[in-house]
């Protein structure tokens, strides 16, 4: 197949050349057939108004609308200067005899499918110099004789997938003077070109700017980087949750919900039958407001921290499904009122960390004695801290505690327990802080009870920022992996939670929106090669979420 436009188009350049003459009459070689254009009369019976019609060609000039009473047999139907918004299904239906097509230099603006249905005899069509920016897929079937075509000079950014199918006869194709975008949606174009002889003048891009003046004949489909991973809704659960932290035991990954209003300790598992998730296993509580899972030894245990009634750590007795037994009271008289929990490894030992926000309680480390956690180190007291991290900074273990009251202070590990090193400055409302690492730097999510989140970096001695992301009614802000993809994900209270994607020097750029109610934690969870994550809803039904991977060039 020869593809392009220049001097391969000898029956285009002598009809305009005709439709110059003003209807003298003239000859189009093509097909074996012979096609003429004016030299008979004008309207009149079989000859709309506007048009010049002879035995077998007609040239319509200067209307408007799909020209009605034309002689059914015609061969040639040139309309110039004719304006048409849409050319609707079946739109020459009345004349299938044509074996050549004009349409230039008016204002059609959409071909919709089956535009040309009928004309099973054409051999040229020409659709130039108008206003196309729309085509529809399946706007060219049933063209199956058709020998050449041209949609040059128009509006067309890009063009449908499978438009050419079923053109087995198309032998030149002119795509010129088209404002093409050379994105995902035309990867199929450049494959099709590829697939037949040297494109010659089959069109330049015009965007993105990178590609800008770039023929396409020049592209190539390796060129388009059309993978895109999103969330897609996968099921809701029927109960409100606060804290959503993942775990896996023995090859079996779950996530551990806190339920403060129904007063228990889901934990969401795989149901492999049923192909969805379930809450089989419930701890019973009072007011739990985190349900940290820690495995310690094969065996699962679930830290209960609670509002009223005491907090507690249970362990899991026998494999998954098996009930759980309560195995210690956790901080007696210690903890007024538990906010946060998080557990980490120091030393060969096992650490908990319990963040007390009560007016006068203290936020206290735990360490694992073998039978039990036992008080290890109490912090600060006075300052209702709100969440604990451990992370490590320049090779020793740290800690970030924060507090409503203080801006944010950062521990560093010495003699077996946690020492003040520094703070945060700039930010003295912060809620919550969660740490990834990427390329040897370690950095800090902060989240803000008032003020807009922050992305902060370790830089020796002290974390300085490297973004600021808007954030008002954000209670969560949590970087995360899933499917081998790194993310941070932005809850939000009164509009849709978002979505970003690590870029380069930790910067975050948007990918997507979620529809969240109220959450206050996204937990990630993998099943083999299929990926979900976790929003709790502090006032909705939780949500889980799929990890799809999508082709925009499909």
């Amino acid at each position: 197949m020869e593809v392009g436009g220049g001097c391969g188009a000898p029956p285009l350049l002598l009809l305009l050349l005709l439709v110059g003459l003003g209807g003298t009459g003239g000859v189009i070689p093509g097909g074996g057939g012979r096609f003429f254009l004016g030299g008979g009369s004008r309207g009149g019976k079989n000859c709309p108004g506007g048009c010049d019609c002879d035995r077998e060609g007609a040239l319509c000039r200067g209307g408007a609308g799909l020209p009605r009473g034309l002689p059914p047999r015609l061969a040639t139907l040139s309309l110039v200067r004719w304006h048409i918004d849409v050319l609707g299904e079946g739109s020459f239906r009345d004349t299938p005899a044509l074996q050549l097509l004009l349409v230039t230099a008016g204002r059609l603006g959409t071909i919709g499918d089956g535009a040309f249905a009928g004309l099973a005899l054409l051999e040229y069509l020409f659709i130039e110099d108008n206003e196309v920016g729309t085509i529809a897929p399946t706007a060219l079937r049933g063209l199956r004789g058709l020998l050449y075509l041209s949609l040059a000079n128009n509006r067309l950014e890009t063009l449908p997938r499978g438009l050419f199918q079923g053109l087995e006869t198309l032998t030149q194709l002119d795509l010129r003077g088209n404002p093409f975008q050379c994105d995902c949606r035309l990867r199929w174009l450049i494959s099709w070109l590829g697939s037949v002889a040297p494109p010659g003048e089959s069109g330049r891009c015009r965007g993105p700017p990178h590609r800008q003046g770039t023929p396409l004949a020049q592209l190539q489909t390796r060129d388009f980087h059309c993978l895109v991973s999103e969330l897609r809704p996968f099921q809701s659960l029927p109960f409100s949750s606060l804290a959503a932290e993942p775990f896996a035991l023995g090859g079996h990954p779950g996530v551990a919900l806190a339920q403060p209003f129904a007063g228990a300790c889901a934990l969401l598992e795989w149901d492999q039958l049923a192909g969805r998730f379930r809450a089989p296993t419930i701890i019973n509580g009072s007011s739990p407001v985190a349900c940290h899972p820690l495995q310690l030894g094969g065996a699962l245990l679930v830290v209960v921290a609670q509002l009223g009634g005491g907090s507690a750590v249970w362990r899991r007795a026998g494999g998954p499904g098996g009930r759980f037994v309560r195995l210690q009271a956790l901080g007696s008289g210690r903890l007024r009122r538990p906010h946060a929990v998080a557990s980490a490894r120091l030393g060969g030992h096992w650490y908990l960390g319990v963040a007390d926000s009560s007016k006068g309680g203290t936020s206290t480390l735990f360490r694992w004695g073998g039978r039990g956690f036992y008080p290890h180190q109490a912090l600060r007291p006075w300052h209702r801290d709100t969440h604990l991290e451990f992370l490590e900074l320049g090779g020793r273990p740290a800690l970030v505690v924060c507090s409503g009251t203080r801006r944010p202070l950062v521990y560093r590990w010495s003699g077996g327990v946690f020492a003040p090193h520094t703070d945060i400055p700039h930010v003295p409302d912060v809620y919550a802080a969660k740490h990834f690492r990427l390329w040897g730097h370690v950095f800090l999510c902060l989240t803000r009870f008032l003020g807009d989140a922050k992305v902060m970096r370790w830089e020796g001695s002290m974390f300085r920022e490297v973004q600021q992301v808007p954030a008002r009614g954000s209670m969560v802000f949590q970087p995360l992996a899933l499917a081998g993809q790194r993310y941070v994900i932005l809850g939000n209270d009164y509009a849709p939670s978002r979505v970003y994607r690590l870029g380069a020097g930790g910067h975050l750029e948007p990918t997507q929106e979620l529809l969240a109610a109220t959450p206050r934690a996204f937990a990630p969870l993998s099943l083999g090669h299929r990926h979900f994550l976790v929003a709790s809803s502090f006032k909705g039904a939780t949500q889980i979420y799929r990890h799809v991977t999508v082709d925009l060039g499909s």
